[in-house]
This record gives C-alpha cells, sequence and structure tokens, in this order.
C-alpha cells in the first residue's frame, strides 16, 4: 500500500466515523435544570461499580406512574448522584418535557427526555458531551429510556442495590 493510499484509508475512516455518531462532540446547554427541592426526591436504587457509588433519585409522581404501568410524567426529574471515594463527584440529570425530543434530530431523539451534567455546586458540567448519554439511552426506549426503572415496582422504602 502506498504512503497515498495509507493516508487515505486513514482519513476515510476518520470521516466515516464522525459522520456515522452523527453527534455533537461538545458540551451544550438545553432545557434541563436542575431540580429545585432534591429533598423530596425518592431514592430509589443504589449502584456500585469500584470506588463509584451512584444514588439514583426520582419524583414520587414517576414512582407511582412506573407501578402503574403508567406514562413518566412531564416535569420529572431523574437525578443520579455520583460519588467517588466517598465524596460527591457530579450529578446526572434527565428531565422530561412536552415536545422536548423535537430540539434534536431522530439519531439524538430520547423521546421528550433530555440530559445534563451538573457539577456539585449545581452548576452545569460544560465538559461533559450530553449527546453521548442520549446515545445510550437510545437502547433504552422499551422502559421510557431508563435503565434502572424495572427496580422502581421492586422498591419498598429502602434502596434497591
Amino acid at each position: 500500500m502506498t504512503i497515498f493510499a495509507s493516508r487515505f484509508l486513514v482519513i476515510s475512516m476518520v470521516v466515516a466515523f464522525v459522520s456515522l455518531a452523527g453527534w455533537q462532540a461538545d458540551a451544550e446547554t438545553n432545557r434541563v435544570k436542575f431540580p429545585e427541592n432534591l429533598d423530596q426526591l425518592v431514592h430509589y436504587t443504589t449502584v456500585r461499580r469500584g470506588n463509584v457509588t451512584e444514588h439514583i433519585l426520582t419524583t414520587p409522581e414517576a414512582m407511582e406512574a412506573v407501578k402503574k404501568g403508567q406514562p413518566i410524567p412531564n416535569g420529572t426529574h431523574f437525578v443520579l448522584v455520583d460519588y467517588r471515594d466517598g465524596a460527591l463527584y457530579r450529578y446526572f440529570v434527565m428531565e422530561k418535557g412536552s415536545g422536548w425530543g423535537a430540539d434534536y434530530d431522530d439519531r439524538r431523539r430520547t423521546g421528550d427526555w433530555q440530559f445534563q451534567w451538573f457539577w456539585p455546586d449545581k452548576t452545569i458540567n460544560m465538559s461533559e458531551n450530553t449527546a453521548r448519554c442520549q446515545s445510550c439511552h437510545q437502547g433504552q426506549a422499551d422502559s421510557d429510556y431508563l435503565y434502572t426503572g424495572y427496580r422502581i415496582p421492586r422498591f419498598n422504602d429502602t434502596p434497591v442495590e
């Protein structure tokens, strides 16, 4: 293979990857707001991975809707509280709003959910790429884009692990 052909192949692969991904590589602002009353959300599950502990919380109304097999209401927040080595590291917030999916093309849409990362002081973490979040959560369309929603029916006043 000539040097020209080799370079052409590498450049072609990079262009193909970027084209197929279809998502921006930068952080972005969107409609997600940090919930005003974090202490009123229900801590329904905890996920542990090595030195990372994630407490996942949502509204009582979302809990009730999932238990009844109904759609999760607009205005719902799901919050992942991310601890590293026992210290608060950041928050990940999913928020659902009527028509919010229309803010994105089909390749990024996750129903009417939008995603945002926040620092411990609750300011937006602009170093995180929310398009990655959408990409992963798209695979959970059958569970309203939630990874841990199946744990909600098992919740009985103690976070499910």
